[in-house]
């Protein structure tokens, strides 16, 4: 079982930090909103305040520990460049992105969806839109396809048919201008942009949101300082050393193949597994404080064994799987190295 998050805890040296109510504005394979306890809990355990290290995400996905706890200054990453395009539609031109939603959202049905999810099969097509109509696209395709899946084929078309969702909420503009404010360093106003942006949220939300509601006014001479890359997880962290906090959440090793892991095309093999462990284990040894959550298979207790770390076994609610009776409790780990 776990114990309660501890992101009020790790939040009172920096109020500021946990000021506005936003959540991931995708949904993605593998999110972590569901994890956000067992993970802040072992991040309160770090000897060193959370807030004062520089924050890597090399496969960022949705973001929902990113954006759960609000590091100043972060680094993050991801190989799927629609997904980055995304994040840098919404930090440079979050209200012409908001338009063109408004128009999917008027125009949704599942003629148009196949339309929007044809675009990437005609290459002088999609390669003259701009990134923030590839966003724009994302955006609408995760929100209105089936069970919000993202999954790709071997030509790295996206592949989900239409969804069953008569309401779906394609366009949430106040959650997308408090993500801007966050991602372009104006966080200072961001709680009052996100007031609202969510339907419901969970009770640790409405907690964390508190407590910076009486922190907001420490951040306004403190601007945000987020940088956004694309491509291989090595090189995202290359530069993490002492004074740094990394997260790894990589596709997730299945031994049978029976995980949902199709987020790019090839995949995420053995070998590179192998080479996270490696990367694990060099930006251990240059001082950086390691965090990474997987499967809880043989393989993966296997090479991450007899090296020293910290590896905790955990529950996790598989949500995302086209076949209902796929989904259920899965059993994973988080390795840290303090």
């Amino acid at each position: 079982m776990f114990c309660n998050p501890s992101i009020i805890q790790i939040s009172e040296k920096h109020p500021e930090q946990a000021f506005f109510n936003i959540k991931p504005f995708l949904k993605w394979p593998g999110g972590k909103r569901q994890l956000l306890p067992a993970l802040t809990q072992a991040i309160s355990s770090l000897p060193e305040d959370f807030y004062s290290l520089h924050y890597y995400e090399p496969f960022v996905g949705a973001g929902a520990l990113l954006l759960h706890l609000r590091p100043r200054l972060a680094t993050i990453n991801d190989f799927n460049q629609q997904l980055i395009f995304t994040y840098e539609a919404i930090r440079d031109n979050v209200d012409e992105l908001i338009a063109l939603l408004s128009v999917h959202a008027a125009n949704n049905s599942s003629e148009y969806f196949y339309h929007i999810r044809n675009q990437d099969r005609d290459a002088s097509v999609f390669s003259s839109m701009e990134k923030t109509e590839k966003a724009a696209r994302l955006i609408y395709l995760n929100r209105t396809c089936f069970n919000g899946l993202y999954r790709v084929n071997s030509g790295g078309f996206f592949n989900v048919p239409f969804g069953r969702n008569p309401r779906p909420k394609i366009c949430d503009v106040k959650l997308l201008k408090a993500l801007n404010l966050y991602l372009s360093g104006q966080g200072s106003q961001a709680s009052q942009a996100s007031q609202g942006s969510q339907d419901s949220q969970d009770s640790q939300d409405s907690q964390d949101s508190q407590a910076g509601q009486a922190g907001q006014a420490g951040q306004d001479s403190k601007a945000n300082q987020i940088t956004i890359t694309c491509g291989d997880f090595e090189q995202a962290v290359s530069t993490a050393q002492k004074a740094s906090f990394i997260y790894f959440d990589p596709p997730y090793h299945s031994q049978n193949q029976s995980n949902f892991t199709d987020y790019q095309p090839g995949g995420f093999s053995d070998q590179d597994q192998i080479r996270l462990r490696d990367t694990f284990m060099s930006r251990t040894k240059a001082g950086a404080r390691c965090l990474l959550s997987n499967a809880d298979t043989v393989f993966i207790r296997d090479i991450y064994g007899n090296l020293g770390l910290k590896i905790i076994g955990l529950k996790a609610k598989r949500i995302i799987n086209s076949d209902s009776s796929g989904r259920g409790f899965v059993d994973e780990v988080l390795i840290q190295n303090w």
